[in-house]
C-alpha cells in the first residue's frame, strides 16, 4: 500500500481509539530510570521487551517529552525495575499524575546501583542495568535499545500489570 493510504488509515483511527485499544493490551509495569544522585528521573513503562538473549538486549519505548528521555541521552544508561503488586504506590508516583517530578519520585523506596550508576528499585522482581546502544525516533517516542550489563531477579508470586487504564496485581 502506498504511503498516502497508510496516512489516511492513521487519520481514521485517531489517537483516542489507539490509546483505548492499547489499554486493552496487558503490559508488565516497569520503572525506567536514568541519571545519577539529584540529577535523575524516572518514569513508568509497560513497553519493555527482550530484543536479544546473546548478547542480552532490551527495547523500551520512551516519550521524548518525558523528563527521563534527556537523561538517558546524556548519561547513556537506563535502569529497568520490573514491579511487583506491592509497588503500586511507587508506580503511581513515577507516573507523575500527582505532580511529583525528578529526584523527588525516588523518595520512600530503597534504591541501588549496579554497573552504570542508574537507580534500580532494590526489591523489584527484576532489575536490569543497561548501557544505551541506540535511540531511534518514531512519532512522539524513541525506541531505546540497551545492552544489559547487570541483572538481578527475585522469586515472587506476583507482578504488577497495566490493563484497562489501571495498575492491577497479577498473582499465580
Amino acid at each position: 500500500m502506498d504511503e498516502g493510504g497508510i496516512q489516511e488509515r492513521h487519520r481514521q483511527i485517531g489517537p483516542d481509539l489507539f490509546r483505548g485499544a492499547m489499554g486493552m493490551v496487558v503490559g508488565n509495569v516497569s520503572i525506567i530510570t536514568a541519571g545519577v544522585k539529584n540529577d535523575r528521573s524516572g518514569m513508568v513503562a509497560s513497553s519493555v521487551v527482550s530484543l536479544s538473549a546473546d548478547p542480552p538486549k532490551i527495547i523500551a519505548c520512551i516519550n521524548r517529552s518525558s523528563s527521563t528521555w534527556p537523561l538517558i541521552d546524556q548519561y547513556r544508561h537506563l535502569g529497568v525495575s520490573s514491579l511487583a503488586a506491592r509497588h503500586k504506590a511507587i508506580a503511581e508516583r513515577f507516573s507523575g499524575f500527582d505532580g511529583t517530578k525528578g529526584a523527588d519520585r525516588f523518595v520512600g523506596a530503597e534504591w541501588t546501583t549496579l554497573e552504570t550508576g542508574a537507580s534500580l528499585l532494590q526489591d523489584a522482581n527484576v532489575i536490569l542495568d543497561c548501557a544505551l546502544d541506540e535511540m531511534i525516533d518514531r512519532g512522539t517516542h524513541s525506541i531505546v535499545i540497551g545492552t544489559v550489563v547487570a541483572a538481578r531477579m527475585r522469586e515472587t508470586d506476583d507482578a504488577l500489570v497495566y490493563w484497562r487504564k489501571a495498575y492491577r496485581p497479577l498473582r499465580l
